[in-house]
């Protein structure tokens, strides 16, 4: 009987949390794209994209880890499985998505592709994938030149723009899996004709072996192989056993060896049989498979024809025996199958009707739904040893000596080989540690036993330099992203039940090394005021903020000073929880709360505060002594919101050291008073508000982000305000003058990088984290504080009416309005009006500011996927927060 209740897949993830079963041990881990990364760059320049571009992928062997279409591996990506396809016109195999590299579009890397994450469950028991494929060939050159044609000003040329896709003349083509166990997935691939007349399509399900023996490492010479058996393939490796994919019907195997083309890479021999051969004699009959039905890459080719409107369906199974367990029985692909197919279907409806409350309407399910499915497809087998990488490898020409002093020269430390979330499978298929923080706290609501794991992995060992920074992103691990490390881990420990003191204690131990970090490297002058660089929000100022500065001096942030008066707030929280069952936290406690202190205050007394223009801002402070206010309305001077907690008189009780200390702090230094005194009585106790802006300050800040001529916009909060559209902002430095205006779409700049922009379009993280900032202020205030709300339009509302509504706004994105248009998809009229389209949905790494058009990558889910967050606390009545 199925169960309806969601209890199959909860079982699941318990007995993977026990390690009772390996549940998450095969999953989506197989990248989207491993050419152009940081890994694969050998280069003396340090160009990835030049060096291993799109076009030498099918031939050239990946030193680090694989990508595909659809891919499935395990955790170690012993193996891989993915899809490939051929439309019957393409000049190479549909093997991998095909994109701009950030020398050839127009507002840096673009996916060209049409693919979506519709469904995942957290165990990956049950997932689907679709993907829309022309059958027309595909235009490759034409989006390169057309976008190489195109300026920052103009928008990019996408695949649908080319007209492909006229007259539905495209495979739907759709991968569903279930697994009935850990290591047995049932595998269905449907096709479906969209197009008017009869086609025929070439459908390869693909099995290989990740190239571990080919880089004369001592002992890892062993090479696995992969052979035909009965109507599919049969792969041996010495650790992992021995793997079948089986497949119905009568598909022809094909081989070839995960090795690189020599005579096309390199222009000299190179293995029999390489890696791209399947595609070659698929594509141009070329006898460039192994006749004897042997290699380390192996293909079921099916070749379908389909009439318009019709569907073909293939099942596969892959199944796994361990080293010296019995032979594999034979694959079930029919009563079994089905069986299995429909079970794991049912129980993922039960689990996701269990998860989102029943006053959700149908849209917003769904949009839970393939948020979910983001986060899960997004999870990847991240492998590099950065001091292997630094070195080359035995049979390898050495690297130049640029590498030993450039990027991430100073941390040979790191050796990636895990599952990490990334933030988009295609445009950064490597992890990035503020990313990571806010996915965990939308995965937290699926799975927080694999967020969990995730934040205490950044802060291991073997990630976390000897100095305590963590690192920050694939392409420059020692640039400096915000520290919201912390605040994710409490975000997760409530999300979990807020029960796992050992998680906390872990967390907190780690990061009083990172701290230390910051304070030591990060405040120049040691006076609480904080530099901190681009801190992720490249393009927000007149200037790069992570290069050196136009002028002599020192740049003191608004944003970096908050960030860092939030994380002693969040240590403070942590060391409070944690201190009720242990009284050694007392004494870390007392000192965040006067470290918080001191920050808080630094930021009125060096200028960061313009009290004239109720806002903070960026000071530039001359080598001569002299301060220069950057008068940029934009998130920078939003985010001292952010630092702010609440402790309560019974958490004091309990804690009479901590009382006793803030009582003598207090007393002693009652010039602190400003942002740790304000008290209310509510509920019978007494709540007393930490924060970086007081009652006055608050309602004057709240009066520009809430104005719709600045930050408000229908969707959410801009990352600038629009009143620079009319007004940019200009600073004249030595001979140039730095200027920033509101962009409320692709940044015009290609200040740092060029493909991302904080100059006006709305950002998921941050809005996130500010209607967070305005529900603990509710919570404090309660409805004695009103706001004017949108400013100047007479109507007063309660903070808490004011989260909501912002709340509702970035959930409007994805959300039919009253003509049944996304905003998201823009003026995309084949999204738009297409029901094959319509509710497939992209989760975007930002959004215009003004229509709330999708930006950016297509596929960041990662953040993005906040809207889960969102959609379920506007449904779900609030619980209490335990740490108060």
């Amino acid at each position: 009987m199925i169960e309806d209740d969601g209890n199959a897949e909860r079982r699941r993830l318990a007995e993977a949390d026990s390690g009772e079963r390996p549940w998450r041990g095969w999953g989506p881990y197989l990248s989207e794209r491993a050419w152009g990364t940081v890994r694969e760059d050998y280069s003396p320049y340090g160009n990835a994209w030049d060096y291993f571009p799109h076009d030498q992928a099918r031939s050239r062997c990946y030193r680090w880890n694989e990508d595909g279409m659809a891919g499935i591996c395990d955790d170690r990506q012993t193996f891989a499985f993915a899809l490939a396809l051929w439309n019957g016109k393409d000049s190479i195999l549909k093997e991998r998505m095909f994109g701009l590299g950030g020398d050839l579009g127009n507002h840096g890397e673009d996916v060209k592709e049409y693919w979506w994450y519709v469904d995942s469950t957290p165990t990956h028991s049950w997932m689907t994938w679709r993907y829309h494929y022309p059958q027309a060939a595909f235009p490759y050159d034409d989006l390169v030149a057309e976008n190489c044609r195109r300026g920052r000003n103009d928008p990019e040329y996408e695949l649908a723009d080319t007209g492909i896709f006229d007259e539905d003349r495209y495979w739907a083509v759709e991968a569903d899996y279930a697994k009935a166990g850990p290591t047995d997935m049932c595998i269905r691939i449907t096709v479906k004709n969209m197009g008017p007349d009869e086609a025929t399509i070439d459908v390869l399900p693909t099995l290989w072996f990740r190239n571990t023996w080919a880089w004369g490492l001592p002992g890892r010479d062993y090479r696995p192989e992969i052979r035909a058996k009965d109507n599919g393939l049969l792969a041996e490796h010495r650790l992992l056993g021995r793997l079948a994919l089986t497949g119905d019907g009568a598909p022809r195997p094909l081989f070839c060896n995960n090795e690189t083309n020599g005579p096309r890479i390199w222009g000299k021999e190179g293995e029999e049989y390489p890696k791209d051969g399947i595609g070659d004699h698929i594509i141009h009959g070329a006898d460039s498979v192994n006749p004897e039905g042997v290699g380390t890459k192996g293909a079921l080719h099916y070749r379908l024809t389909v009439e318009p409107g019709g569907t073909r369906e293939i099942r596969l199974r892959l199944n796994l025996n361990a080293p010296g367990a019995k032979d594999l029985a034979p694959a079930d692909l029919k009563a079994d199958f089905e069986s299995t197919m429909s079970r794991r279907r049912a129980e993922a409806d039960a689990y996701f009707d269990a998860l989102v409350p029943a006053a959700a309407t149908d849209e917003e399910k769904m949009i839970v739904r393939q948020a979910v499915a983001g986060l899960m497809w997004g999870k990847q087998f991240f492998h590099f040893d950065v001091a292997r990488w630094l070195q080359g490898d035995p049979v390898s020409e050495p690297p130049p000596d640029s590498r030993r002093y450039g990027r991430n020269s100073h941390w040979w430390h790191m050796n990636s080989c895990d599952v990490l979330s990334m933030p988009d499978p295609w445009e950064y298929p490597w992890y990035a540690a503020w990313d990571l923080a806010f996915h965990c706290v939308a995965i937290a609501r699926v799975d927080p036993g694999f967020a969990k794991e995730q934040l205490l992995l950044l802060l291991r060992e073997w990630y976390m330099h000897p100095n305590g920074q963590i690192p920050a992103y694939e392409w420059a691990f020692g640039d400096v992203n915000p520290p919201v490390h912390a605040w994710a881990a409490l975000r997760v420990f409530v999300l979990d039940g807020s029960n796992d003191f050992d998680f906390l204690a872990r967390v907190l131990h780690k990061l009083l090394l990172n701290f230390t970090w910051w304070v030591n490297r990060k405040d120049a002058e040691g006076n609480n005021v904080f530099e901190g660089g681009f801190l992720g929000l490249d393009n927000v100022g007149p200037f790069d903020r992570s290069a050196a500065l136009p002028v002599g001096g020192r740049l003191e942030q608004s944003d970096g000073t908050a960030w860092m008066a939030m994380y002693a707030l969040n240590l403070l929280d942590m060391s409070l929880t944690l201190a009720v069952h242990d009284r050694v936290y007392e004494d870390i406690a007392a000192k965040f709360l006067e470290h918080f202190a001191y920050i808080a205050d630094a930021a009125y007394e060096f200028g960061l505060w313009d009290e004239e223009e109720a806002f903070f801002y960026d000071v530039l402070r001359t080598a001569d002594g002299h301060q220069i206010p950057l008068k940029v309305r934009s998130v920078v001077g939003l985010l001292p919101l952010t630092a702010t907690t609440i402790i309560s008189s019974s958490t004091l009780r309990r804690l009479p050291d901590v009382a006793a200390r803030l009582r003598w702090f207090l007393t002693n230094k009652p010039e602190y008073g400003d942002v740790v005194g304000a008290k209310k009585s509510r509920g019978g106790q007494q709540l007393r508000l930490l924060s970086m802006v007081g009652p006055d300050q608050l309602i004057r800040i709240l009066q520009r982000m809430l104005d719709e001529d600045e930050f408000l916009s229908p969707y959410g909060l801009r990352t600038l305000s629009r009143a620079h559209k009319e007004e940019p902002f200009t600073v004249y430095l030595g001979d140039h003058a730095y200027t920033v205006g509101y962009e409320p779409g692709e940044s015009t700049s290609g200040l740092f990088g060029g493909n991302s922009n904080w100059r006006g379009p709305i950002w998921m993280p941050v809005n996130y984290i500010l209607i967070e900032a305005v529900r603990r202020f509710a919570e404090f205030f309660g409805d004695d504080l009103q706001v004017e709300y949108p400013a100047k339009s007479g109507k007063m509302a309660t903070l808490a009416t004011v989260a909501d509504d912002l709340s509702h706004r970035l959930v409007k994105l994805f959300l039919n309005d009253e003509s049944g248009r996304r905003p998201f998809f823009g003026d995309v009229e084949l999204f738009q009006r297409d029901g094959a389209w319509h509710d497939l949905l992209l989760f975007y790494e930002y959004f215009h500011g003004d229509t709330g058009a999708g930006l950016g990558a297509a596929h960041q889910t990662g953040w993005t996927a906040l809207v889960l967050d969102l959609i379920l606390t506007l449904r779900t009545p609030p619980a209490p927060d335990s740490r108060r």
